[in-house]
């Protein structure tokens, strides 16, 4: 019998689910898994995960006190629930995890370090082995020293909104345990700036740029993991067969089930050694100047940490209404319309990708007729009843 695409995939490739969503996990069964703010938000508005999300509010509350503003609780909550969200990951898969430190830290080093310290204390007051997670910090110079201190301590990272060679090398110089380059965002920046529709999967710029960082780190022996992230497309991911890793969503890993065909190998150690690749030797000196010269990798890095940061602040927003309405407050008004329009910035009434700048894995769930935008309604049904009520008055 022919195998599917992603069982040949499994073989040279070890397969991450991009998603939050602990039934689709379930189904898909992948040896990792990841978690953000955009992918709790989405979790924490499906029926079957309210316990989880009520029960860390009301103990953030405990904890913090009566006087502590909703907003004290709300981030404290974030904290918990996305540890609770990951530990029960970690009861179905049997790898990592990936917890995220909050975006808005992405240029304050200590403050980063603190942060992936208290992540992993939660993790093992709860029994679970630091090995089993992935501390994910945004590939900033700040983050990367952030996690070149935490590495030395045991705590592995995963350093995400990747978009240049300079990151890349700067991490694996800091002896970071995982990287994931954002295949897909690199070419939305290309179509935006060529005009172009497409391209061809062999000549997609974000194929392009893992598949040079894939190559320098095995030609000069680098022990970090490259998990190509953000695809838009199963073309990406078939250039990209071989990987250390992927991350997809469960909408492409469908795709990749339902689909036969001979899967060839296109990254491997011996074809990267057959590659004319000169070292870089990096610092913060040429890491700048790296930067400031590519202006892709500059812009979508601030565009990334932004559209993060614009994601907590969302799921921090449904927090407060949520815990208004446990402690039998009237919920805050529009909380969950206002969350539409975090992500709706020029205020047309619908949401491109750009403007959501979340997570990609959960646009791709929402665009139901992925049509590029996402709408009220689309929203609404993507995010179950409780978010419809709020958000259209139903």
């Amino acid at each position: 019998m022919a195998q599917t695409l992603l069982e040949q995939l499994r073989t040279m490739t070890i397969v991450v689910a991009d998603t939050g969503d602990i039934q689709a996990i379930e189904r898909l069964k992948p040896r990792d898994a990841t978690t953000n703010p955009s992918l709790i938000t989405a979790a924490a508005q499906m029926p079957q995960y309210q316990e989880i999300v009520d029960q860390t509010l009301l103990e953030a509350r405990t904890e913090k006190g009566k006087q502590a503003s909703a907003e004290e609780v709300a981030s404290l909550a974030f904290e918990r629930l996305a540890v609770a969200f990951g530990k029960k990951i970690l009861q179905i898969i049997p790898g990592r995890v990936s917890t995220e430190v909050d975006a808005r830290l992405s240029y304050d080093t200590e403050a980063t370090i603190a942060k992936g310290r208290y992540l992993i204390s939660e993790y093992e007051k709860a029994g679970v082995s630091r090995d089993r997670i992935l501390i994910k910090i945004a590939a900033t110079w700040e983050g990367i020293r952030a996690a070149e201190v935490l590495e030395k301590e045991g705590i592995h990272c995963n350093l995400t909104l990747l978009f240049g060679l300079h990151q890349a090398i700067a991490c694996a110089e800091a002896g970071v345990t995982l990287i994931s380059p954002f295949v897909g965002r690199i070419l939305d920046w290309y179509k935006k700036k060529t005009g172009r529709d497409s391209f061809p999967a062999p000549e997609d710029p974000g194929v392009l740029s893992v598949t040079r960082i894939y190559n320098y780190y095995k030609t000069f022996g680098h022990q970090t993991e490259v998990m190509g992230a953000s695809f838009r497309n199963m073309g990406e991911i078939v250039e990209l067969a071989g990987c250390d890793l992927l991350t997809i969503s469960p909408a492409l890993l469908d795709e990749l089930e339902s689909n036969q065909g001979e899967l060839v190998r296109k990254l491997s150690p011996d074809l990267a050694d057959a590659e004319p690749i000169e070292k870089i030797e990096m610092n913060r000196e040429v890491f700048d100047q790296m930067h400031q010269d590519d202006p892709m990798a500059s812009e979508k890095l601030t565009e990334g940490i932004e559209g993060f940061s614009k994601a907590l602040e969302s799921l921090e927003l449904l927090l407060k209404n949520r815990l208004a309405q446990l402690e039998g407050q009237e919920a805050l008004s529009h909380a969950a319309d206002d969350i539409f329009h975090v992500y709706d910035l020029d205020g047309d009434g619908f949401i491109t990708r750009e403007e959501w700048a979340g997570s990609d894995a959960v646009f791709d769930a929402l665009d139901s007729n992925r049509d590029g935008k996402i709408t009220p309604a689309e929203m609404a049904a993507g995010l179950g009843a409780a978010y419809h009520h709020h958000l259209v008055g139903v």
